[in-house]
């Protein structure tokens, strides 16, 4: 009788020590990757014939319900069927693991496993954080005006909010003219940041977004040059060929009137429409010749060439001065930048 007590009080010793555990009290998940949420029977002692169950925060439908051997999908929140994998190839000792599929934002919070087995029951809980690295970023350089030179850096697809910011060619933040977010239907963070250059001084920007979740950085450089803050070149350009259609086409309404007042008559009636027709000639290969000093302006500073790499994975752009509105496009790679010159 004494032996039989003491055995049943060693039991229910062990049997209080028992516990869960979580390997990991936080973990992270790429939007639309997988998550992997394990939980372990300490110390460790074989869970085949335990009931698992694994519930989210508010405990409302379990994720997953593990009982008498075999899944019961019946009871799971119908958002998770199809998307989570019983990983059970430890559970002889005690360890199982929750494999989510295709995660999305609305999978982030808190999550709980418990174990229950004949005068036992324990749980543990973790959470479970998402991110979301936006591919798409851009900078928008708008025409320089009177005011200045207007940069305009936008990216989306962010989760959740990233700091972005704009530095100098030392490394040092240059306050923002202007920022804003929003959010899309799936969570998604759209962001938009602009900066006015008023001087010459800032010949190098980099628009920066730093994500504090996942410790990843993208950046996007911009080089301009000096001229896109004078525009007294551009005008003079625009100016030359306005006064000299201006006076082409005057010459020619002159010169018409002229001919209009001689009469056929006139012994140098002939002279005239000879010289007539030389100068109608004259006044073409003119007005065609503008025409292609015009068409030869617009072309030079409309094109985009793209230069020899400066290093790997490190792509550069030269931009010309009147090619506004203009687009770049940031690669997607954590650790690489656009670099994109102004001449």
């Amino acid at each position: 009788m004494l032996f039989a007590l003491t055995y049943l009080d060693l039991l229910s010793s062990s049997t209080e020590k028992l516990m869960v555990t979580m390997p990991a009290q936080h973990v992270v998940a790429i939007a639309g990757g997988q998550a992997e949420l394990t939980c372990q029977l300490s110390p460790p002692r074989s869970a085949e014939l335990m009931e698992i169950h694994w519930f989210r925060g508010d405990h409302s439908k379990p994720v997953y319900l593990y009982r008498g051997g075999r899944e019961e999908n019946r009871e799971a929140d119908p958002e998770y069927v199809g998307r989570v994998e019983f990983v059970k190839e430890t559970i002889g000792e005690g360890q199982v693991t929750l494999r989510i599929n295709n995660i999305s934002i609305s999978d982030e919070g808190s999550y709980q496993c418990s174990f229950e087995d004949n005068g036992f029951s324990d749980m543990a809980s973790l959470n479970l954080s998402v991110a979301a690295i936006g591919l798409d970023t851009q900078i928008h350089v708008h025409p320089p005006d009177n005011k200045g030179l207007l940069l305009e850096c936008k990216s989306e697809g962010w989760y959740p909010q990233p700091k972005m910011e704009w530095r100098d060619s030392r490394g040092e933040e240059v306050p923002h003219s202007s920022i804003s977010y929003s959010q899309d239907g799936a969570k998604l963070f759209h962001m938009k940041m602009t900066l006015l250059l008023q001087n010459k001084s800032q010949n190098s920007i980099t628009c920066c977004i730093y994500h504090s979740l996942t410790a990843h950085e993208k950046k996007i450089n911009i080089i301009l040059a000096r001229a896109l803050f004078d525009l007294n070149h551009i005008w003079m350009k625009v100016l030359i060929c306005l006064v000299s259609t201006v006076s082409v086409i005057a010459a020619v309404y002159i010169f018409s009137l002229r001919i209009e007042s001689v009469s056929i008559e006139d012994p140098l009636f002939d002279l005239y429409n000879s010289w007539m027709w030389d100068m109608t000639k004259v006044m073409g290969i003119m007005i065609g010749f503008i025409i292609m000093l015009a068409v030869f302006f617009v072309l030079h500073y409309k094109r985009c060439s793209v230069l020899p790499p400066r290093g790997p994975g490190f792509p550069m752009l030269t931009l010309l001065p009147e090619e506004a509105p203009l687009l770049l496009h940031c690669c997607s790679a954590s650790e690489q930048a656009l670099s994109c010159s102004c001449f």
